[in-house]
């Protein structure tokens, strides 16, 4: 089963720390967390994250521990009717983004992939450019991981024709 998703994070030249993450099933489940346990300090020093990322955020009320994100997802990837199927937009970052959930990529959970499919890879090989644009949410990864869902599906259907 295909799991579009998308991750914010802060990175830097060694870390790429886990703000947010969004997953659609192709079965409609959607899944939704914010890292509580993000370094916060060094997110409000970044002006960008701040502009574009924390504005999107839930109050932090909301928000939960990493354990907590990483046995959800594991669940949620695994809960499907077949084994999941990754797939992202320029998916490198959110791929390591999602490993590192479960420690290294050799901790991650039987049946979830070591790799993510990248739907931007798509548009170079299939020579597809014109996608939909993404109406609102934008840096919302919930949001943007329907669009994912939406661009793969576009791209889908472009070669159907």
């Amino acid at each position: 089963m295909k799991h579009f998703y998308y991750t914010e994070f802060h990175e830097d030249e060694t870390t790429i720390n886990l703000i947010s993450i969004g997953i659609v099933a192709d079965d409609g489940r959607e899944y939704y967390a914010v890292n509580a346990d993000a370094d916060w300090t060094r997110i409000a020093d970044h002006p960008w994250l701040m502009a574009n990322v924390v504005p999107h955020l839930p109050r932090s009320g909301e928000w939960k521990p990493k354990s907590q994100i990483r046995d959800e997802v594991r669940d949620f990837l695994l809960g499907g009717a077949t084994l999941p199927e990754l797939w992202a937009w320029f998916s490198a970052y959110d791929h390591v983004a999602l490993a590192q959930l479960f420690g290294t990529m050799m901790d991650l959970p039987e049946g979830v992939p070591m790799f993510t499919n990248d739907v931007r890879s798509l548009v170079d090989w299939t020579g597809i450019r014109h996608l939909p644009r993404q109406a609102s949410g934008v840096h919302d990864a919930l949001a943007d991981a329907r669009h994912v869902q939406q661009m793969y599906t576009h791209i889908e259907c472009e070669l159907d024709q």
